[in-house]
C-alpha cells in the first residue's frame, strides 16, 4: 500500500442481507471493495442488516448489523415517486448508526442508492463518501445527487461514464468501473452449446428479449438469478416453445461460474442503463463472449470482436443473428481483457485514490 491507513465505514445496501442475493450487483461490488481495500492495509467495518454474513476474502472486516424492514428499491418506483419511508425501517436504523459511530473512522461509504445518505452528506463531521450503484430512475434521486455534486463532487463516484452521463455534475466524474477476485472464476475452453443469461428477474432486466432470441435460434437458454417477479417469470416462459428457458436458481459465485463457464455466450439484455454490468464481466473472466445491447455500462465493457459484440437496443432479431460471430471469438481474449480491467487489485487502487483525493491526502 502507498497511502496511510484509513479506517472506514462502508454501510451496505438496505434491501436485503448481505448473501441473500436481494442487493444484487451492490453486494459483489461490496465484496470487491472491502475485500481489496484490506489488502491494500485499511481498517473496513461494513454496516448491514441482520442476517448478512461477509463474503470470502472479508474476513478481516468487522461486521456490524442492524434489524428493519427491507426499503423499496428505486428501480421498481415510477420517475416522479416521492421518497417512502416503511414503518420499522431499516434504512434509517443504519444511518443512525452510521451518523453515531462517525467519530471512529476516517470516512463513511454509501453504496445505497437512497435519498437518505445522500441528503446526509454535508450534515456529517466525518466524510461521508457514494460509490453511485445506479443511473437515473427517479427525480428526487437525480436531485439530491446533482445537489452533492454542487457541493463537493470529489464524495461522488460512479462504474461508468454512460452512468455518470445520466447525473447533472459540475465536472468530470470519477470512474472507479468494478473489480472481481478472478481466482474464484474459473477458465472454460470448450463451452456446450448453451447460451446464458444472469440477473434478477425482473422487468428492467429484459429476460423475455433473450427468450426470444433463443427460440429464434432453437437454442436453450440457462437462467441464473433470483426470481423477484414470479408473475414476469413465468409470462416469460409462456411466451416462448416449452424448454426454451432452463431456470438454474440463484447461485454463489463459486457454483455460478462453474456452471456459467460453459456457456457458448452470454446474452445481456437491460431495458434499462445499467450503471456497470457484474455478470457481462462474470461471463467474461470465464471465457463467455457476451452479446449485448449497445446500453448503459455492458455497452462500455463489451469491446466488440474481442470479448462479445453489441447490437442495438430491444433488437431481438439482431441479437440472435450475433450470437453465431460472438461463439466465433477466442474464449482466451475474453478473459484476458477482464485480467487487464477489472481485477479487484485494479479496482482497489482505484478507490484508494477516489478515497484519498476526496480526503484531500496524497499516496505516500
Amino acid at each position: 500500500m502507498g497511502a496511510e491507513a484509513l479506517r472506514l465505514l462502508v454501510v451496505s445496501t438496505p434491501v436485503g442481507a448481505l448473501g441473500s442475493g436481494r442487493g444484487g450487483g451492490v453486494e459483489l461490488t461490496l465484496a470487491s471493495l472491502v475485500a481489496g481495500l484490506l489488502e491494500r492495509g485499511h481498517h473496513l467495518t461494513v454496516l448491514a442488516a441482520d442476517g448478512s454474513r461477509l463474503p470470502a476474502g472479508c474476513e478481516r472486516a468487522r461486521l456490524w448489523s442492524c434489524p428493519g424492514v427491507d426499503q423499496p428499491s428505486w428501480q421498481h418506483q415510477r420517475r416522479d415517486s416521492p421518497v417512502v419511508m416503511p414503518a420499522q425501517a431499516l434504512l434509517p436504523r443504519l444511518w443512525q448508526r452510521a451518523v453515531g459511530s462517525q467519530a471512529g473512522f476516517d470516512a463513511l461509504i454509501n453504496l445505497a442508492y437512497d435519498w437518505l445518505p445522500f441528503w446526509l452528506t454535508p450534515q456529517l463531521h466525518t466524510p461521508l463518501l457514494h460509490l453511485v450503484s445506479m443511473g437515473s430512475v427517479a427525480e428526487v434521486m437525480d436531485a439530491v445527487i446533482a445537489d452533492v455534486a454542487r457541493w463537493d463532487q470529489r464524495r461522488l463516484a460512479f462504474h461508468t461514464r454512460a452512468q455518470a452521463d445520466d447525473f447533472e455534475l459540475s465536472e468530470a466524474p470519477v470512474l472507479v468501473g468494478n473489480g472481481f477476485d478472478l481466482e474464484a472464476y474459473g477458465f472454460c475452453a470448450a463451452p456446450e452449446p448453451l447460451l446464458g443469461w444472469v440477473g434478477r428477474i425482473a422487468p428492467e432486466k429484459g429476460l423475455e428479449d433473450a427468450a426470444r432470441a433463443a427460440a429464434l435460434l432453437g437454442r436453450r437458454l440457462a437462467v441464473w438469478g433470483l426470481v423477484e417477479d414470479p408473475a414476469y417469470a413465468a409470462a416469460v416462459e409462456a411466451a416462448v416453445p416449452a424448454g426454451t428457458v432452463d431456470w438454474r436458481g440463484f447461485l454463489p459465485t463459486s457454483e455460478l461460474q462453474a456452471e456459467l463457464g460453459r456457456c457458448a455466450a452470454l446474452l445481456n439484455t437491460p431495458k434499462w442503463n445499467e450503471a456497470f454490468g457484474n455478470v457481462v464481466v462474470e461471463a467474461m473472466a470465464c471465457g463467455v463472449p457476451v452479446v449485448a445491447y449497445r446500453r448503459g455500462g455492458p455497452g462500455e465493457l463489451v469491446q466488440p470482436g474481442i470479448n462479445g459484440l453489441l447490437v442495438p437496443p430491444d433488437d431481438v432479431p439482431a441479437l440472435a443473428a450475433a450470437v453465431a460471430d460472438a461463439e466465433g471469438l477466442d474464449r482466451q481474449s475474453c478473459r484476458a481483457w477482464v485480467e487487464r480491467t477489472c481485477s479487484r487489485a485494479a479496482f482497489a487502487e482505484r478507490l484508494e485514490r477516489w478515497l484519498l483525493s476526496a480526503l484531500g491526502r496524497s499516496p505516500a
